[in-house]
């Protein structure tokens, strides 16, 4: 089933069909605790959404924006990676896994990023303006280019990780040297 151009507001998502959903509009939408397993979502816009704890088990986002959603406890590792691409503004992302994801370009701006595991993801040239990223992981991650200037609250090993590249204020360089338990001043 294919569904195009449509406007879906404050609906009862059990209503909703498996289907490839395209240039479609979700508004205050909860998706929460939902089986998304198998729905396809390419170009799509996701405004004030819930989807916590939902089941993304080959679920696609294909050039889909998050604007203010909840999105906690999720496993995107889990979806259709095949041209997996989202962009997220001023969402709640906590406790979700990205992890070996290919996030390259990834924007994730003004988010909250507490305990998200990125390990072994490829965030090169990701982009992390105003993101509380309070105990999220970076292990064996690829942070080229990534821009962590308006991010805080992050720890990142610079030698578990690949940082080549990467953009950080001189104010927020703690992130980089808590490993080594030096003081700052």
């Amino acid at each position: 089933m294919y569904i195009e151009d449509q406007t879906f507001k404050g609906i009862d998502v059990e209503t909703l069909r498996k289907a490839e959903y395209e240039y479609c509009t979700f508004i205050n939408c909860d998706f929460g605790n939902y089986n998304l397993s198998g729905f396809k979502f390419i170009e799509c816009d996701f405004d004030g959404c819930n989807f916590s704890n939902a089941n993304l088990v080959d679920t696609a986002f294909k050039q889909v924006t998050f604007t203010e959603c909840k999105m906690l406890g999720l496993l995107f590792d889990k979806c259709d990676l095949f041209n997996l691409e989202m962009k997220f503004e001023n969402t709640m992302l906590s406790h979700s896994s990205f992890y070996k994801l290919n996030l390259k370009r990834t924007v994730f701006n003004t988010c909250n990023l507490t305990a998200v595991d990125f390990s072994e993801a490829n965030l090169s040239d990701a982009y992390f303006d105003g993101s509380d990223l309070s105990g999220a992981v970076f292990q064996n991650s690829n942070l080229q280019g990534a821009d962590f200037r308006g991010a805080e609250n992050f720890t990142i090993h610079p030698e578990e990780n690949t940082i080549k590249g990467a953009k950080f204020l001189k104010s927020n360089l703690e992130g980089l040297l808590r490993h080594y338990k030096i003081k700052l001043s």
